[in-house]
């Protein structure tokens, strides 16, 4: 029986999975998300880790290996670090079996990616980080109109005339917002427009890879936005694209889900190979 945990250090958050891995078996045994707010992401990944630990019963020496993804590869207490494709990969197999494709939509950007049955990278393809398809440049939106972001989904659906945002780049979509609402346009109306620009990049993405005619699971930050996921939904039947578009409730976990199985199975290789010593 081995334990091992993933710690994912993404842009707004950090997110701490731990398991009990023997043989093919796995089990969950549990998990913590900090928000970074302005605070070290270093120190509270360790804050996170320790806080887990502590609820697990768990000491330090108890854990075999710690794997670190995102921009964890700083965590001076890590065992190892895995990039964060491969691991919301691996994370997102795990937590959706028949996916054949994982789109990670995180605060900088959006990355769709291919995979097979045991969650290996297949292809990928991603948006630049000054494209207005990334949770940041939602979030932006939402503080400019007074909206929560746990709101923002709801809202989205209940919009009737969606004014959609034609620019890639952040800033001129801002602009964009900025003169809907002088224009009297509903916030309905400007959020699910907002989905449906992001949305239809997504899909794009997802094209160019060819993936298409499977099940993809949304991991990140934004996997829980249910406007978001109705209009995924949407562009790909405008963009006529087979797609069965699926969320989990664990899905922001995805990095740090692989990153532990990962750490696992490395763990498990040097084991075989005599090569511990070089785990540490």
């Amino acid at each position: 029986m081995t334990i091992t945990a993933g710690i994912d250090i993404g842009t707004g958050t950090v997110k701490v999975a731990a398991f009990r891995v023997e043989g093919d078996e796995t089990e969950w045994l549990g998990r913590r998300l900090h928000r970074i707010r302005r605070r070290d992401p270093l120190k509270l990944a360790e804050e996170a880790y320790r806080d887990l630990l502590d609820e697990l019963g768990l000491g330090a020496d108890d854990v075999a290996y710690v794997a670190t993804t995102g921009e964890g590869e700083s965590v001076p207490f890590r065992t190892g670090h895995f990039y964060s494709m491969t691991t919301h990969a691996r994370g997102g197999i795990y937590l959706q079996p028949e996916a054949r494709a994982v789109l990670d939509i995180g605060a900088l950007h959006g990355r769709a990616i291919k995979i097979d049955e045991r969650g290996k990278v297949l292809s990928y393809k991603m948006t630049s980080q000054c494209a207005s398809g990334s949770g940041q440049f939602l979030e932006n939106i939402a503080r400019y109109l007074g909206v929560a972001q746990d709101e923002v989904g709801e809202l989205s659906q209940q919009a009737d005339d969606p004014e959609t945002v034609s620019s890639i780049c952040a800033v001129l979509a801002e602009t964009d917002v900025i003169n809907m609402v002088s224009r009297g346009i509903a916030t309905p109306n400007i959020l699910k427009g907002i989905h449906l620009s992001m949305a239809g990049r997504l899909v794009k993405l997802l094209k160019a890879i060819k993936a298409t005619d499977c099940l993809v699971l949304l991991t990140g930050g934004l996997a829980l936005d249910g406007g978001l996921v109705v209009a995924m939904r949407e562009q790909a039947v405008e963009q006529k694209v087979d797609l069965t578009v699926d969320h989990h409730a664990d899905s922001i976990y995805a990095g740090a889900i692989g990153a532990a199985l990962w750490g696992a199975f490395r763990y498990h290789k040097l084991a075989e190979l005599g090569m511990l010593a070089k785990a540490s």
